[in-house]
């Protein structure tokens, strides 16, 4: 029998098999695509309540006890993170309708699409080490098609790049986790726990979360492993833009927060230290690059960088108010990016441009974009009672229960300069003299703007809405802060 907890995996897998022989009837792809986002986040919203109030649920394959089978794995981190990537993929593919062009609609984009979110599906979900490489390959092979298509010269030079460092990325992968094997015999990431707690953590298994953090740090672009990031992301189609900015980093935040809350948990004067001073220089980074560039996609993936930071800060913490920071604040930067990344899209479809000095005056002919785009900036920035509000409280309220005053100081001052970046876009689009106008048709451009819209709109219902999403955050921040809970569920037997 199919467990519940694997269909929001399944359904965008078999429709992506589907897809794959309809590839030139557009109109069927759209539908298909949409119904089965549509049915997964459902079954996603119901897994996530039934996790919640009931615990834990596992599955382990071919009736193998655990530790011996592949585990999947629904915990309260798991079902949150899967029921919002499939929410954004539904509206990340609604918007594309309009913005991605035939030509890229006829050439696997769908099938690209499904095939990337079951990746990131199966990588939330899986409770085997060696299976967190396997979905991160179906996502980066996905991902490569995807950055790929439509064949501009752009793409192709930064698909080299991305592919490359992706490549090695993996081959480090699979040679942490050997490392790690060697050490504990074992690839059940809830054995791993017990059996590094049995041994308390020697040097070699310390060496050895750090050679995973460089691992997970390439892929959620820490400092110094950011540097692909902007131009890679930046020569990517808008919907592709939006969905890689809102996904894939937060894949590798995942796989950092799940190890080093999970089973590196012995020797913290070092791993999380280590995370920290990274988590930090992160921030600085990006606040610098989101600072230094007039173009405007590339405003909002330096905040890529910026959120990686922040919410690894949280993780770096340690204690349950921090952690309970990081899976709000990640789950709003996964909504909000993708709200942005789809503003811009717009913007840059009715001004012909991504260089902000070169736009003006938008807020004459287009205010509902203009008024939109501000409230995702002030949500982006923290302003309360906007998304980002309450995940940054919490986190800096961790810090110094922590005892880390300055840098979670710095995290707060960061802010600043997150809004000082996203609204030089604002003013320079929307204010001012007029600049260039493309001709565009009002049914498109309302095709791009209303799931846009509608996606800002759910943004500000989870920050002023917060006291409804809290205890599911509550639920996924006790996980992370006592991994017995995770470890008995798996080993023990979940529902």
């Amino acid at each position: 029998m199919i467990n519940f907890l694997l269909i929001p995996i399944l359904i965008p897998f078999f429709a992506g098999m589907v897809l794959m022989f309809i590839r030139k009837n557009i109109s069927l792809q759209r539908i298909i695509s949409l119904l089965a986002l549509l049915c997964a986040s459902i079954v996603a919203f119901v897994l996530m309540i039934d996790v919640k109030n009931n615990g834990i649920q596992t599955i382990t394959f071919g009736n193998w006890p655990a530790p011996y089978g592949i585990t999947m794995v629904a915990d309260g981190v798991s079902t949150i993170l899967v029921f919002t990537t499939l929410v954004l993929a539904f509206f990340i593919v609604w918007y594309g309708f309009e913005s991605i062009g035939k030509a890229r609609e006829q050439f696997f984009y769908y099938p690209g699409m499904m095939m990337i979110i079951t990746g990131v599906a199966g990588a939330f979900t899986t409770g085997d080490i060696f299976n967190l490489f396997v979905f991160f390959e179906v996502l980066l092979m996905s991902s490569y098609l995807l950055i790929v298509l439509g064949g501009e010269k752009a793409q192709l030079r930064e698909s080299i790049k991305y592919i490359l460092v992706n490549v090695i990325s993996s081959a480090l992968f699979v040679i942490a986790v050997a490392y790690l094997y060697s050490v504990v015999g074992t690839l059940s990431m809830a054995d791993i726990a017990v059996k590094i707690a049995q041994i308390n953590q020697p040097g070699i298994v310390t060496t050895i979360a750090v050679l995973f953090l460089m691992v997970f740090g390439l892929k959620a672009a820490i400092f110094p492993l950011y540097f692909w990031l902007p131009s890679s992301y930046g020569a990517a189609p808008i919907p592709v833009l939006a969905l890689f900015g809102a996904l894939l980093t937060k894949v590798g935040i995942y796989a950092i927060t799940r190890t080093y809350t999970l089973f590196f948990v012995h020797d913290t004067s070092y791993t999380h230290e280590l995370l920290l001073i990274l988590s930090v220089l992160t921030i600085a980074a990006g606040c610098i690059g989101a600072l230094a560039t007039y173009n405007a996609k590339q405003i909002i993936i330096y905040n890529i960088v910026i959120a990686v930071g922040v919410i690894l800060f949280g993780v770096a913490q340690m204690n349950e108010t921090a952690l309970q920071g990081a899976m709000f604040y990640l789950v709003h930067d996964m909504m909000i990016k993708a709200a942005l990344f789809m503003l811009v899209g717009i913007i840059i479809a009715v001004t012909g441009t991504a260089n902000v000095r070169k736009m003006g005056g938008l807020m004459k002919h287009y205010p509902g974009l203009g008024w939109f785009y501000l409230i995702a900036a002030f949500g982006l920035a923290g302003i309360p009672p906007l998304s980002g509000f309450v995940g940054k409280l919490l986190i800096v309220q961790g810090g110094f229960q922590a005892g880390n005053i300055w840098s979670s100081l710095f995290l707060l001052a960061s802010s600043l300069i997150v809004l000082l970046s996203v609204m030089r876009i604002f003013l320079y689009a929307f204010w001012g003299e007029q600049g260039a106008l493309e001709p565009i048709d009002r049914r498109k451009y309302n095709h791009l703007f209303y799931p846009t819209a509608i996606l800002v709109v759910i943004s500000i219902a989870y920050g002023v809405g917060s006291e409804w999403v809290t205890p599911f955050m509550e639920n996924a921040a006790n996980g992370l802060s006592d991994p017995s809970v995770y470890i008995d569920a798996v080993l023990k037997g979940g529902k």
